[in-house]
C-alpha cells in the first residue's frame, strides 16, 4: 500500500478508551503478530551473511510514520531480528511524504551522502537513474550469499517498476494500487436494497461496477442514517490532503475516462492515442485539462460531496479510520484498508469488509475524434496507482552490500508475504504468494492463521487478483526525469478544485500550464524520448 502516514498514531485515541474486551482482543493480535513473524524468520532464506560486517551502520530514508506507520513500520519491526542476524543494524531517518522529493535529491545531488539506501517512492526512479545516484543491483539477485527473492512471483506490472531499461535497481517489496472497500453487512441489506431501487431506478451494484455507480451509491448512503439515528456517517471516506498522496485517487478515478484500447488484434498496443494517459507521446504536450479529465475531477468532486467536508484534510490514516470505525461505508484506497480491519485494535468491521476492483466506466475518450465513444460494455482500466514504495541503494552508500543483503532478505517470500498480511506495514500484495490460485500458490489459511476473517480475506485479495490479472487495460505509471514535480503541481492544483475555488478545468488548465513549464526547464526532447520509452510507444 503503498504511503502514507502513522495509522497507529492516528487510532491512538481508541487505544486509550478500549474496553476489556478490545484490550483482550488486542493481546490476543500482539502475540499472533510475533508468533507468526517469529515463523517468517525461521522459514526465510538468509544466505551467508559476511562477519565483517558485526557493529557496521547504514541509513535508511523513508517515509516519515513511526515505528508501527505504513513503510517505516517493517523498518522498525524487523530490526532486532536484522541485528540477531548480521550483527550490524541501520538508522531509520523519516521524511514526511511532501519533502521526500527535496530532501532525498539534495542528499543524493550534492554529495551528502546520509542515506546509504531510500525506500521510496518508484515515481522517482527516473531521476535516480537519469541522474546516476542509485546503483543496480543485478549482482545481488543470484548470489547465494544474498537472501534469495522469488522474482518471478512478482506481478509483471510491479516487477517493471524495480526494472529500468535492462537493469534491476529496486528490491521487491511494496505493491501499491488501488482498490474499492466497502460493507458487505450494508450492500446485502434488503432495507438499503429496496430504498436504492426506489431513488436510482436500478439495483443495489454489489460491487458498483463504475464510476457513476460509486458515485450513486456514495450519494445514497451519504443520505441516509445506515449507522443509527443521529449517529455519524458517510457514504465514502477519501484521503484528498495536499501533500498526503490524495491525487492518486484522481489518477485511478480517471483512468477509465482516458485509457482506450487499440485497435486491431493488440488491445495494448501504445499509440498515439490509445493506451496514452499522461502525455502526447508525439511532443509531451499535456493531456490533463482535456474533456475525460474533466469529467474525472467533477466525479471526484461529487464523490468528495458525498462524504465528511473534513476529507480534504484527511490523510490517509483519517480516511481509513473513518471506515474501520464504522463511520463510512466505503472507502476507495491502497491495500492497507482489510489489513487494518482484520488487525487494529479500533477495527468494529471485521467481517463486513467486502472489497472490488477499481471501477470503470461506460464511455471513453476517442483523442483522436476528440469525441466520448460508448465502451464494449465497460471499459476497466487497472492500476498500480501509488508509490509502491521500495528499496534502493545510493550510489555514495557506504557498505552497499549490506545494504543490498537487507533489502534482499526484506524482499524474501516469507518476510514480504507477512508485511503484506498485517495492516500496519503499509506493504501491499503483488506476487504469487499473496495471490490464490490459478494465479498464485497462496490458500485463504494463509490470511486465517493471520488473524483475518475468511470472506474478508478471499474478498480482499481476488480484488486484486482481478485488478492485476484479468483487467485488459492498465493504467501507464509516470517515472520520468520530472515525475515528482509533476505530481506536486497536480496535487495542489486538484485541491483548489475539490475545495470550490476554482473549476474542475480552471484546475486542470494550470497543472497543464505546470506540466509545459516542467517539461520546458528540463528540455523538452529529451523528455519526450524518457516518456517514449516509458510507456512503450514506436510510433503509430
Amino acid at each position: 500500500m503503498a504511503k502514507r502516514c502513522s495509522t497507529y498514531a492516528v487510532l491512538a485515541g481508541f487505544l486509550l478508551v478500549g474496553t476489556a474486551g478490545v484490550s483482550q482482543a488486542a493481546a490476543s493480535m500482539d502475540e499472533l503478530e510475533k508468533s507468526t513473524a517469529e515463523k517468517a524468520f525461521a522459514a526465510a532464506p538468509k544466505g551467508k551473511p559476511n562477519p565483517a560486517w558485526k557493529g557496521q551502520t547504514f541509513t535508511i530514508a523513508t517515509l516519515a510514520a513511526g515505528p508501527r506507520g505504513a513503510i517505516s513500520g517493517p523498518l522498525y519491526f524487523w530490526k532486532p531480528y536484522f541485528e540477531k542476524l548480521t550483527g550490524a543494524t541501520y538508522r531509520v531517518v523519516e521524511i514526511a511524504f511532501g519533502d521526500m522529493q527535496a530532501k532525498i535529491e539534495t542528499d543524493f545531488a550534492s554529495g551528502a551522502s546520509q542515506y546509504d539506501a531510500v525506500v521510496g517512492g518508484q515515481f522517482m526512479m527516473g531521476d535516480y537513474v537519469a541522474n546516476d545516484w542509485i546503483i543496480p543491483v543485478d549482482k545481488y539477485l543470484n548470489d547465494p550469499s544474498y537472501p534469495k527473492m522469488d522474482l518471478d512471483s512478482i506481478a509483471p506490472a510491479y516487477k517493471a517498476l524495480d526494472r529500468w531499461g535492462d537493469h534491476w535497481y529496486a528490491f521487491n517489496n511494496d505493491h501499491d494500487g488501488m482498490i474499492l472497500y466497502y460493507r458487505r453487512d450494508l450492500f446485502s441489506d434488503k432495507k438499503w436494497q429496496d430504498q436504492f431501487q426506489v431513488k436510482y431506478k436500478y439495483a443495489l451494484p454489489n460491487p458498483p461496477k463504475t464510476w457513476q455507480q460509486l458515485l450513486d451509491v456514495a450519494s445514497f448512503f451519504n443520505s441516509v442514517e445506515w449507522n443509527g439515528p443521529g449517529k455519524e456517517h458517510q457514504g465514502v471516506s477519501l484521503h484528498l490532503k495536499v501533500g498526503e498522496q490524495g491525487f492518486f485517487d484522481f489518477l485511478s478515478i480517471a483512468a477509465p475516462y482516458v485509457v482506450s484500447a487499440a485497435p486491431g488484434g493488440n488491445p495494448k498496443k501504445v499509440t498515439r492515442y490509445n493506451n496514452v494517459f499522461w502525455f502526447d507521446p508525439t511532443d509531451m504536450k499535456p493531456l490533463v485539462n482535456t474533456a475525460p479529465f474533466v469529467k474525472a475531477l467533477e466525479t471526484e468532486i461529487a464523490l468528495y460531496k458525498a462524504g465528511s467536508s473534513a476529507q480534504l484534510s484527511w490523510a490517509l490514516g483519517e480516511a481509513w479510520n473513518a471506515f474501520l470505525g464504522g463511520q463510512a461505508a466505503m472507502c476507495y484506497s491502497f491495500g492497507d484498508v482489510t489489513p487494518l480491519a482484520e488487525s487494529a485494535a479500533n477495527s468494529v468491521i471485521k467481517g463486513k469488509v467486502a472489497a472490488s476492483p477499481t471501477p470503470g466506466s461506460t464511455e471513453v475518450w476517442d483523442f483522436q475524434g476528440k469525441k466520448w465513444v460508448k465502451a464494449s460494455g465497460v471499459n476497466l482500466v487497472g492500476n498500480v496507482d501509488g508509490a509502491s514504495w521500495s528499496g534502493v541503494i545510493s550510489r555514495k552508500a557506504k557498505n552497499p552490500d549490506l545494504v543490498a543483503y537487507f533489502l534482499a532478505w526484506q524482499g524474501t517470500p516469507e518476510i514480504n508475504h507477512w508485511n503484506t498480511t498485517w495492516g500496519f506495514t503499509g506493504i501491499n500484495p503483488g506476487t504469487k504468494y499473496d495471490f490464490f490460485a490459478p494465479f498464485g500458490t497462496a490458500k485463504v489459511e494463509d490470511y486465517v492463521n493471520a488473524g483475518y476473517d475468511r470472506q474478508d480475506a478471499i474478498d480482499y485479495v481476488n480484488a486484486y487478483q482481478k485488478q492485476d490479472f484479468e483487467y485488459p487495460l492498465q493504467l501507464p505509471y509516470l517515472r520520468i526525469p520530472g515525475t515528482p514535480a509533476y505530481l506536486e503541481s497536480l496535487d495542489v492544483h486538484l485541491s483548489e478544485a475539490l475545495s470550490g475555488h476554482v473549476s474542475a478545468q480552471e484546475a486542470l488548465n494550470r497543472i497543464a500550464s505546470d506540466w509545459d513549464e516542467i517539461t520546458d526547464r528540463l528540455e523538452r526532447d529529451k523528455q519526450v524520448k524518457f516518456y517514449r520509452e516509458a510507456i512503450g510507444y514506436t510510433g503509430g
